[in-house]
């Protein structure tokens, strides 16, 4: 049995968390050729590559993202013995690495996390906002344990996914003060022809609203279309124009942008989904998240009482 060489191990580490081996030298107390050497040496007993060169960059490979995750969690085990020894109460819980979809609204992914950071039995959380095919990605080395989106994973995915409906929710629109005084009468009609703020394009709740308003026979005046969903209801907050959201969060929209619910869209929701590799979530933290949506307890409602899951192509 060939036997992992733990210093290393720690040299590679230590380039791979500081960025370069030049702050890696600085830190460990070594020159740069030594540590060079014996990450080479590393590779070889390891049969990989763990770095790529970019110019003068050092990028970690693939595979050398997989050993980072791996080193990671075997110096935070040598830090936990420490604290152990010296009689300190060391944190056992590895943490949940969340990838949250750009376009899912800031407030509704407050409301899903805060069953995974509550309670005795809380996880450490990593968040990491991205596109879906980046975070689908990590996913698929392990980088990360979970993405929540605004859709199911596509059937074009080049790895085993299971989606995991977690919550669904009525949409509601809102205005600030004056305009949404305005709007409420003849809601939804009075939507034909009003300024509106919309998600854009590539977005599963901009795809739901223009079905809903198409079904209905309005034309708003788009007066912009928003990639982040908090500065889009900054301008709604400026009185720019109305904007959707989901019915879960909102009270929360009117407390934090001090507008007004103008009506719901009825029959049109909003989804999120809990992507894994796994069949079964199996993570304490994401059993939490769909536990309190099972229970109601997130504003929402579940697809169905089992959940539903959808799979990507293995």
């Amino acid at each position: 049995m060939a036997w992992l060489n733990y210093h290393h191990l720690l040299y590679f580490w230590t380039v791979a968390t500081k960025g370069s081996l030049a702050e890696a030298a600085r830190v460990l107390h070594l020159t740069q050729p030594a540590i060079s050497a014996q990450i080479k040496t590393l590779e070889r007993s390891l049969g990989v590559a763990l770095f790529s060169r970019r110019g003068r960059r050092l990028e970690l490979t693939e595979v050398g993202r997989v050993v980072a995750r791996y080193a990671e969690q075997i110096f935070t085990l040598g830090r936990e013995l420490q604290d152990t020894l010296a009689g300190s109460i060391p944190d056992h819980r590895a943490p949940l690495r969340i990838g949250v979809v750009d376009a899912l609204p800031k407030l509704l992914v407050h409301r899903l996390l805060g069953p995974a950071l509550d309670g005795p039995g809380a996880s450490r959380v990593v968040v990491m906002e991205g596109k879906l095919d980046r975070l689908l990605a990590d996913l698929a080395i392990h980088e990360i344990d979970v993405v929540f989106a605004d859709a199911p994973a596509p059937s074009s995915v080049p790895v085993r996914t299971f989606s995991h409906l977690v919550l669904e929710s009525g949409i509601t629109f809102f205005a600030a003060p004056r305009l949404a005084s305005r709007l409420r009468r003849g809601f939804p009609g009075s939507l034909h022809g009003a300024p509106l703020l919309a998600p854009t394009t590539n977005t599963s709740l901009r795809r739901t609203l223009d079905s809903w308003l198409a079904a209905r026979g309005l034309v708003p005046a788009i007066r912009a279309e928003i990639d982040d969903s908090a500065v889009l209801k900054v301008f709604g907050e400026r009185g720019i124009g109305a904007f959707a959201a989901p019915t879960a969060v909102a009270d929360d929209v009117v407390r934090r942008y001090r507008v007004r619910s103008i009506g719901p869209a009825d029959g049109a929701r909003e989804q999120v989904y809990a992507i894994s590799v796994e069949r079964r979530i199996s993570h304490p933290g994401v059993l939490a998240i769909t536990d309190a949506a099972r229970r109601g307890n997130l504003g929402g409602d579940i697809g169905s009482k089992r959940g539903e899951m959808r799979r990507g192509k293995s």
